[in-house]
């Protein structure tokens, strides 16, 4: 059975001189509900911080992500048309961010605060990193309702046709990595911290989110359609995926020197 995308505008409500989007939106509750997740983790471990940390915290991880998401996306994405226009790179309101750039946006966000809070650094990232997936969901759901991100032509049985883009049906990327990199990853992480919650172990968690989630990452790119101004390299690995690489061994002596 081959689905339809249903029609949803990208902008949930326009105030004229600024438009709410859906995108923007799961930025905004991705940081409420991770601020408020965080928080009962963190009272679950003993409460190591304080929760008026944990607020001032989420204002250098919105900083992070944007900032970080930002550069990263031209950079990693753009960077021939940043050359051509520089200024193009403070464009925030034409779209544009890349996972990869908020990544590390968040990391310098949490180095820098831990260090200047006198903070455990992999404590604070263990719980980050517990929490992305809810951002990483609600992303992926903004990315099919603004037909983004698509996937490439199949005849898979739930394939969907998106209408903005032509009349082939095509497997729905966007929602494979909602499920995925989203609900899949949160189960993972939430029983790996609950499980391990007498331990006092740091660092395992944040090294299993960049394991898992490259791991997924990296396979449902081979189901999306290339970004048009990169294709592929070697005929065959997007940026994504190359970027993924890294990842997975940085997880992995995180892993085995912790």
């Amino acid at each position: 059975m081959i689905l339809i995308q249903p029609s949803i505008d990208p902008v949930i409500i326009s105030l004229g001189f600024v438009d709410i989007r859906w995108y923007s939106m799961a930025y905004i509750l991705a940081f409420i509900f991770g601020s408020i997740l965080i928080k009962q983790l963190n009272r679950k471990s003993n409460n190591l911080l304080a929760n008026s940390q944990i607020d001032n915290f989420f204002i250098w991880a919105v900083l992070g992500v944007i900032i970080g998401g930002r550069i990263g996306y031209v950079l990693f994405y753009q960077i021939k048309l940043f050359y051509l226009e520089p200024f193009y790179i403070f464009e925030i309101w034409k779209g544009g961010m890349s996972f990869h750039g908020g990544l590390i946006g968040i990391i310098f966000a949490i180095y820098f605060f831990s260090l200047k809070n006198n903070i455990k650094f992999f404590y604070l990232s263990d719980l980050v990193s517990i929490v992305a997936p809810i951002g990483l969901l609600l992303g992926r759901i903004s990315n099919f309702i603004n037909t983004e991100l698509y996937g490439r032509v199949t005849d898979f049985p739930l394939a969907i046709i998106y209408p903005q883009i032509d009349n082939n049906p095509r497997h729905p990327s966007q929602l494979y990595e909602a499920f995925f990199e989203g609900v899949i990853l949160f189960i993972i992480l939430f029983f790996y911290f609950n499980k391990n919650l007498n331990k006092n172990i740091t660092g395992n968690a944040s090294a299993l989110f960049l394991i898992f989630y490259s791991v997924f990452r990296f396979t449902i790119e081979f189901l999306r359609e290339p970004d048009l101004q990169l294709g592929l390299f070697f005929n065959y690995f997007s940026m994504g995926q190359i970027l993924c690489i890294p990842l997975i061994f940085a997880g992995l002596i995180i892993l085995l020197r912790r």
